[in-house]
């Protein structure tokens, strides 16, 4: 049994390169520090209309967006729950994209997974096949944009642009490490919920998921006979037409948070943003490969988060803490069963080339590089 370990106030600032959570502007914290209000009262009309429009405007899109107050896992469930009828394809190459097909199962849909080893990248043309071959077609396809667990990039934009043919199949995108730093806009790619969390490349405290929402998919969940109580598309949206406020308390100090760094970002804009992290995902692998060597197969690599191939066998857990004892900055060991074999460096949020080189020394100077 786990035992208690008192929370005190005496511990060292640390500086966040993981693949989440990330670094937060200070002023972003502070506004959590507001008097409580009332979630029923005007001023929370005012602040959950501001950050749901201010994120349609960032992200470019008319899609319907939800904000609640959740892990981004949530949306894994109600995209299921709301979208999927019997079956589901869900292409896997990682730890994240088999743990979505595993909710699916653990909800009772069939799943058939398109399996590729760690590291290797989800092809258009296998899905094509997949889908071609089934008899039965599918409700939904389900895939991680960004498999976090091995710096993977999957190209969903090819994926949802040759699920144009099949117009009853909706397309899940799993984008909770990247979205906010890699470009992306659902209805140019067939993409009917494209779901994130608050504490990644958006760079927010932890606890808030959103998701955009297609009107088909919005459509769908009408025509079923159940969905997701809480994610229910139907429940979020017409709350939101009718009171513009959510169906359920939500965390009213994670959403101020929301609302300050969403202006940020509005203020750089989501192109902008995408090549800031262009940028260090480009330094990150060209030091990667200098030193050590990458994860992730060729011309599929994330744009927040890299995969360093432990070629030169260093102690990885050793050398995290001796960067977060010595340095005050904290990077994260490889996922699962590639542990030793791989680090990951999260480039995400509000992080820049010159902020991502800090870590990148202390790594040189712990492992005598």
């Amino acid at each position: 049994m786990t035992e208690k370990r008192e929370y005190t106030d005496d511990y060292p600032e640390k500086t966040l390169y993981l693949p989440g959570p990330t670094e937060v502007r200070e002023d972003v914290i502070e506004a959590m520090a507001e008097p409580m209000f009332g979630h029923r009262m005007d001023r929370m009309t005012d602040l959950y209309t501001t950050i749901v429009e201010d994120t349609r405007e960032f992200l470019d899109t008319d899609q319907n967006v939800i904000v609640l107050t959740a892990s981004g896992t949530e949306f894994w469930e109600a995209t299921t729950l709301n979208l999927v009828e019997d079956r589901m394809l869900v292409p896997t190459s990682g730890s994240f994209s088999e743990r979505q097909a595993n909710v699916a199962e653990r909800l009772g849909k069939a799943v058939d997974r398109i399996e590729y080893d760690w590291g290797k990248a989800v092809k258009p043309e296998d899905v094509r096949e997949a889908l071609e071959a089934s008899d039965e077609g599918y409700d939904a396809v389900g895939m991680v944009m960004n498999e976090t667990s091995t710096g993977v990039r999957n190209p969903v934009e090819e994926v949802g642009d040759l699920l144009g043919e099949y117009p009853d199949t909706y397309f899940v995108v799993d984008a909770i490490s990247c979205l906010g730093g890699d470009y992306v806009v659902p209805e140019e790619h067939n993409i009917d919920a494209l779901f994130t969390s608050s504490q990644k490349a958006f760079a927010m405290p932890p606890g808030l998921a959103i998701t955009t929402v297609s009107e088909d998919a919005y459509e769908r969940e009408l025509a079923k006979d159940s969905a997701s109580w809480y994610g229910g598309f139907q429940r979020c949206l017409d709350y939101y037409d009718r009171k513009g406020q959510t169906h359920s308390t939500p965390a009213i100090p994670l959403m101020l948070a929301y609302r300050k760094q969403m202006k940020h970002m509005l203020d750089e804009g989501h192109k902008a943003r995408d090549q800031r992290h262009r940028e260090m995902a480009e330094y990150t692998r060209e030091w990667a490969r200098e030193h050590f060597g990458l994860y992730a197969e060729e011309g599929y690599r994330s744009q927040t988060v890299t995969a360093v191939q432990n070629t030169q066998g260093i102690d990885v857990a050793a050398t995290i803490e001796d960067v977060s004892e010595g340095y005050d900055l904290v990077f994260s060991n490889g996922y699962g069963s590639i542990g030793e074999e791989t680090f990951r460096i999260g480039h995400m949020g509000e992080h820049t080339v010159e902020s991502v080189k800090e870590l990148t020394d202390a790594i040189e100077d712990v492992a005598g590089l």
